[in-house]
C-alpha cells in the first residue's frame, strides 16, 4: 500500500471503538493480528497495544512509529485481539482460529476486511469458530466481532483450522510451502519461464530477489555451476523461513549444496548493501492489496542496477504489460527481451561496463610517458 493511500480496512477495524459500540480493555492491553500502521493506531491512546506482522515493510513502519511488537511465545493471552484478514482463505482460517485461542476468557475478536477481498466470508467464518457476530459496514469495508468469549464455540473446527496453514509438502515433496505464500501450492508460471531461459553461463555472486518459497534460487543453482554464492532478499517472513528450509543442504544436488547461501529478510524497495554479478527476480507488482503497483517493480530493478557490478546482468520475468522499459533502460547499459510466452516477458539487462582507464595525454617531465 501506497504511504500516502488511505488504508480503509485499517479506518473501519476500529469504527465501533470510534462510535462506543465497543471499549478498548483498561487492563491487559489488546493484540493485533497482521497489523498495519496507521492514523487510527495514534487518533487516541492505545494502552497495551502489540502487533504481529511478519511482512518487513510494515513492521518497519509500526517500528517507527514506536509501536510494540509481539515477542512472546503464543501464550499470554488478551481481552482484545484485532485481525485484518489476508486474502488466502486457508491462512485467514487459521489466523482467525488463533486469534480466538489468543484471546483471554471474555474478551473479543475484532476483524476487518475489505468488501472485495472476502468480508461476507470473513464474518461467516468468524461466526462458525465464536458463534453470532456483530458487524458495521463503510468505506467499502465490513468490521465484524465477537460476542465475550470463552474459548471457540466450535472447538473441533477451531482445531481444525488452526493447522489449515501448516507447512506441507507440495510438488511432490520437491518443495515445502504453506498458504498464503506467492503461488504456494504451485511453480508459478513466470518464474518456470525465467528458469527454463537462465543461460549456464551465469557466474560469481548472485541474489534472486523477491524469492518466494525458493523455486527460482534452487533452479539457479541446478542450472548455473558457475555461482559461487547466493543471496535470497524476501520481505515475507513465512516465505523466508520456507526457503530456508527449501535450500537446506540435503535437498540440493552435492555440488549446488556447496555454495553460500544466505537470507536476508528484507524489504528489497530499500536497497541493497551488496554487490553481485548475477540478479534473478520475479518482482511483485501488489502491495498487500489486489491494486496493480507496478512502481514497486520499478523500484526492483533500480535496486538491481544499483547492486551489480560493472556488466552484471539481471536476469528478469515481468508481465508483458508491465512498463519496465524506463526503469531498464536508464540503470543498464544493455537490456534485451528474450522471450515472450504466456503473457510474460524475460528481460536481460546488463549493467554498464566501468569504463576504461584513458590512455596517458601528456608526457612528464622527464621525458617518460
Amino acid at each position: 500500500m501506497r504511504a500516502d493511500a488511505p488504508d480503509n480496512a485499517l479506518e473501519t477495524l476500529f469504527l465501533p471503538f470510534a462510535d462506543g459500540r465497543l471499549s478498548w480493555p483498561a487492563q491487559g492491553g489488546a493484540l493485533f493480528l497482521r497489523a498495519r500502521d496507521g492514523w487510527p493506531l495514534h487518533a487516541q491512546p492505545r494502552p497495551g497495544l502489540v502487533c504481529e506482522q511478519s511482512f518487513k515493510p510494515e513492521v518497519e513502519a509500526l517500528q517507527r512509529s514506536g509501536l510494540s511488537l509481539d515477542g512472546d511465545d503464543g501464550a499470554h493471552r488478551y481481552p482484545l485481539v484485532l485481525v485484518l484478514p489476508p486474502r488466502q482463505r486457508d491462512e485467514a482460517r487459521a489466523l482467525l482460529a488463533r486469534a480466538i485461542a489468543r484471546t483471554a476468557p471474555g474478551g473479543r475478536v475484532v476483524a476487518c476486511l475489505s468488501n472485495d477481498e472476502g468480508a461476507r466470508s470473513g464474518e461467516a467464518d468468524l461466526a462458525k469458530l465464536a458463534g453470532p457476530v456483530g458487524q458495521l459496514s463503510k468505506n467499502k469495508c465490513r468490521v465484524f466481532w465477537t460476542a465475550p468469549l470463552d474459548g471457540p464455540a466450535d472447538a473441533e473446527l477451531a482445531a481444525q483450522w488452526r493447522n489449515l496453514d501448516a507447512v506441507r509438502p507440495i510438488l511432490g515433496g520437491r518443495f515445502l510451502s504453506r498458504p498464503g505464500v506467492f503461488a504456494w501450492d504451485r511453480i508459478d508460471p513466470a518464474s518456470a519461464l525465467l528458469a527454463a531461459h537462465l543461460p549456464a553461463d551465469l557466474s560469481g555472486r548472485a541474489a534472486d530477489l523477491g524469492a518466494g518459497y525458493g523455486y527460482l534460487a534452487a533452479e539457479l543453482l541446478a542450472r548455473c555451476p558457475g555461482i559461487v554464492a547466493l543471496d535470497l532478499y524476501e520481505a515475507e517472513a513465512r516465505a523466508l523461513d520456507l526457503a530456508r528450509a527449501n535450500l537446506a543442504a540435503e535437498r540440493l544436488p552435492a555440488a549446488a549444496a556447496q555454495v553460500a547461501i544466505d537470507y536476508h529478510w528484507h524489504d528489497v524497495t530499500a536497497g541493497l548493501g551488496q554487490r553481485y554479478d548475477v540478479i534473478v527476480s520475479n518482482p511483485p507488482f501488489h502491495g498487500q492489496g489486489r491494486a496493480e503497483r507496478p512502481d514497486i517493480g520499478r523500484r526492483f530493478i533500480e535496486v538491481a542496477a544499483q547492486a551489480l557490478n560493472p556488466g552484471g546482468r539481471l536476469w528478469l520475468v515481468a508481465n508483458r504489460h508491465l512498463p519496465y522499459e524506463g526503469a531498464l533502460d536508464a540503470g543498464f547499459g544493455s537490456v534485451r527481451t528474450v522471450a515472450q510466452q504466456g503473457g510474460f516477458k524475460i528481460v536481460e539487462a546488463i549493467r554498464h561496463a566501468a569504463p576504461a582507464r584513458p590512455a596517458a595525454a601528456a608526457r612528464t617531465r622527464s621525458g617518460r610517458a
